[in-house]
Protein backbone atom coordinates (compact mmCIF):
# COMPACT_ATOMS: atom_id res chain seq x y z
CA UNK A 1 0.00 0.00 0.00
CA UNK A 2 2.77 1.99 0.79
CA UNK A 3 4.51 1.50 -2.72
CA UNK A 4 1.17 2.69 -4.36
CA UNK A 5 1.19 5.66 -2.33
CA UNK A 6 4.73 6.34 -2.87
CA UNK A 7 3.74 5.91 -6.97
CA UNK A 8 1.29 8.05 -6.82
CA UNK A 9 2.79 11.33 -5.35
CA UNK A 10 5.84 11.00 -7.92
CA UNK A 11 3.33 10.81 -10.54
CA UNK A 12 1.30 13.49 -9.30
CA UNK A 13 4.49 15.69 -8.72
CA UNK A 14 5.94 14.72 -11.83
CA UNK A 15 2.37 15.86 -13.52
CA UNK A 16 2.50 19.29 -11.57
CA UNK A 17 5.73 20.05 -12.89
CA UNK A 18 4.95 19.27 -16.06
CA UNK A 19 4.81 22.53 -18.40
CA UNK A 20 4.11 21.55 -21.87
CA UNK A 21 4.53 24.41 -24.33
CA UNK A 22 5.61 26.83 -21.31
CA UNK A 23 8.79 28.84 -21.08
CA UNK A 24 9.95 27.98 -17.93
CA UNK A 25 9.86 25.18 -15.46
CA UNK A 26 10.72 22.07 -16.80
CA UNK A 27 9.10 19.11 -18.12
CA UNK A 28 9.65 15.46 -17.52
CA UNK A 29 9.00 14.48 -21.39
CA UNK A 30 6.33 11.82 -21.48
CA UNK A 31 2.45 12.58 -21.66
CA UNK A 32 -0.35 10.17 -21.83
CA UNK A 33 -3.93 10.33 -22.04
CA UNK A 34 -6.73 9.73 -23.82
CA UNK A 35 -9.63 12.63 -25.39
CA UNK A 36 -13.19 11.79 -26.74
CA UNK A 37 -15.74 13.41 -29.24
CA UNK A 38 -19.36 12.90 -27.74
CA UNK A 39 -20.38 14.37 -30.75
CA UNK A 40 -19.13 11.99 -33.19
CA UNK A 41 -18.16 9.28 -30.75
CA UNK A 42 -13.96 9.37 -31.63
CA UNK A 43 -11.94 8.21 -29.16
CA UNK A 44 -8.33 8.93 -29.45
CA UNK A 45 -5.06 7.80 -26.81
CA UNK A 46 -1.75 8.89 -26.94
CA UNK A 47 1.58 8.29 -25.59
CA UNK A 48 4.51 10.08 -25.93
CA UNK A 49 3.34 13.27 -27.40
CA UNK A 50 1.47 16.23 -25.72
CA UNK A 51 -1.93 17.61 -27.94
CA UNK A 52 -4.11 20.33 -27.09
CA UNK A 53 -6.98 19.68 -29.31
CA UNK A 54 -8.84 17.00 -31.56
CA UNK A 55 -11.95 17.39 -33.58
CA UNK A 56 -13.68 16.21 -36.47
CA UNK A 57 -14.86 18.66 -39.33
CA UNK A 58 -16.41 18.28 -42.83
CA UNK A 59 -14.83 19.27 -46.30
CA UNK A 60 -15.94 23.11 -44.93
CA UNK A 61 -13.90 22.66 -41.69
CA UNK A 62 -17.47 22.92 -39.93
CA UNK A 63 -17.41 20.74 -36.89
CA UNK A 64 -19.32 17.20 -37.08
CA UNK A 65 -22.36 17.21 -34.63
CA UNK A 66 -22.67 13.33 -35.52
CA UNK A 67 -21.20 10.55 -36.63
CA UNK A 68 -23.64 9.85 -39.92
CA UNK A 69 -21.83 11.03 -43.29
CA UNK A 70 -22.88 11.03 -46.43
CA UNK A 71 -21.86 9.47 -49.70
CA UNK A 72 -19.23 11.64 -51.65
CA UNK A 73 -18.76 13.67 -48.45
CA UNK A 74 -15.42 14.05 -46.72
CA UNK A 75 -14.41 14.21 -43.09
CA UNK A 76 -10.64 14.94 -41.27
CA UNK A 77 -9.76 14.51 -38.15
CA UNK A 78 -7.47 17.26 -36.71
CA UNK A 79 -4.80 16.85 -34.25
CA UNK A 80 -3.79 20.38 -32.95
CA UNK A 81 -0.75 21.37 -30.84
CA UNK A 82 0.90 18.08 -31.19
CA UNK A 83 4.43 18.17 -29.01
CA UNK A 84 7.37 15.80 -27.77
CA UNK A 85 8.69 14.83 -31.23
CA UNK A 86 11.88 13.31 -30.99
CA UNK A 87 14.28 15.81 -33.14
CA UNK A 88 16.44 15.18 -35.43
CA UNK A 89 18.59 17.51 -36.57
CA UNK A 90 16.32 20.10 -35.46
CA UNK A 91 13.35 18.27 -37.55
CA UNK A 92 9.94 16.52 -36.90
CA UNK A 93 9.19 13.13 -38.13
CA UNK A 94 5.57 12.47 -38.36
CA UNK A 95 3.97 9.39 -39.70
CA UNK A 96 0.06 9.47 -40.14
CA UNK A 97 -2.05 6.30 -40.68
CA UNK A 98 -5.42 6.03 -42.05
CA UNK A 99 -7.35 2.74 -42.24
CA UNK A 100 -11.01 1.99 -42.64
CA UNK A 101 -12.80 -0.97 -42.35
CA UNK A 102 -16.14 -2.49 -43.15
CA UNK A 103 -18.37 -4.27 -40.47
CA UNK A 104 -16.57 -7.51 -41.33
CA UNK A 105 -12.98 -5.92 -40.71
CA UNK A 106 -12.13 -5.68 -44.57
CA UNK A 107 -10.49 -3.19 -45.34
CA UNK A 108 -11.65 -0.07 -47.51
CA UNK A 109 -8.82 1.80 -47.07
CA UNK A 110 -5.30 1.09 -45.55
CA UNK A 111 -2.60 3.35 -46.22
CA UNK A 112 0.45 2.37 -43.63
CA UNK A 113 2.41 6.09 -43.85
CA UNK A 114 0.73 8.50 -45.72
CA UNK A 115 4.27 11.25 -45.24
CA UNK A 116 6.57 8.06 -46.30
CA UNK A 117 7.81 10.30 -49.24
CA UNK A 118 8.60 13.31 -47.01
CA UNK A 119 12.29 12.48 -46.01
CA UNK A 120 14.05 15.72 -45.09
CA UNK A 121 11.30 15.88 -41.98
CA UNK A 122 9.29 19.00 -40.99
CA UNK A 123 9.66 22.08 -38.85
CA UNK A 124 7.87 21.15 -35.36
CA UNK A 125 6.23 23.90 -35.49
CA UNK A 126 4.48 22.68 -39.21
CA UNK A 127 4.36 19.31 -37.67
CA UNK A 128 2.08 20.37 -34.74
CA UNK A 129 -0.82 20.65 -36.42
CA UNK A 130 -2.12 17.24 -38.69
CA UNK A 131 -4.73 16.03 -40.64
CA UNK A 132 -6.16 12.61 -41.48
CA UNK A 133 -8.96 13.17 -44.15
CA UNK A 134 -11.64 10.38 -45.42
CA UNK A 135 -14.10 10.16 -48.69
CA UNK A 136 -16.70 8.44 -48.22
CA UNK A 137 -17.16 7.05 -51.20
CA UNK A 138 -17.01 3.36 -53.36
CA UNK A 139 -16.32 0.99 -51.97
CA UNK A 140 -18.38 2.24 -49.09
CA UNK A 141 -22.22 1.94 -49.54
CA UNK A 142 -25.67 4.06 -47.94
CA UNK A 143 -26.59 2.25 -44.98
CA UNK A 144 -23.74 0.15 -44.00
CA UNK A 145 -21.12 0.94 -40.89
CA UNK A 146 -17.54 1.54 -40.96
CA UNK A 147 -14.58 2.03 -38.72
CA UNK A 148 -11.73 4.58 -39.23
CA UNK A 149 -8.88 4.12 -37.14
CA UNK A 150 -5.99 7.10 -37.63
CA UNK A 151 -2.18 6.83 -35.98
CA UNK A 152 -0.13 10.00 -35.76
CA UNK A 153 3.09 9.02 -34.76
CA UNK A 154 7.26 9.35 -34.41
CA UNK A 155 9.37 7.99 -36.81
CA UNK A 156 12.04 8.85 -34.28
CA UNK A 157 10.32 7.08 -30.91
CA UNK A 158 7.24 5.46 -29.50
CA UNK A 159 4.88 8.15 -29.60
CA UNK A 160 2.00 7.93 -31.10
CA UNK A 161 -1.75 8.99 -31.06
CA UNK A 162 -4.62 6.32 -32.11
CA UNK A 163 -8.33 7.91 -32.67
CA UNK A 164 -11.19 5.35 -33.41
CA UNK A 165 -13.78 6.30 -34.57
CA UNK A 166 -17.20 4.72 -36.64
CA UNK A 167 -19.03 6.36 -38.67
CA UNK A 168 -22.26 5.31 -40.37
CA UNK A 169 -22.84 6.44 -44.21
CA UNK A 170 -26.41 7.96 -44.91
CA UNK A 171 -29.32 6.53 -46.95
Amino acid sequence: MKTIFILACVLMFAMACSNPGGSSGFSVGFSKGVKADFSTGAKTSYTGFGIENIYVVDAEDNQLSDNELSLDSKFSIVYEGVENYTLKDGKAFPGLSIAVTDASGAYVLNETDLFSTYTEGFDPEAASVLRGSITVGNPMQAGNSYLCKIRVFDKNSDSEIVTEMSFKVKE
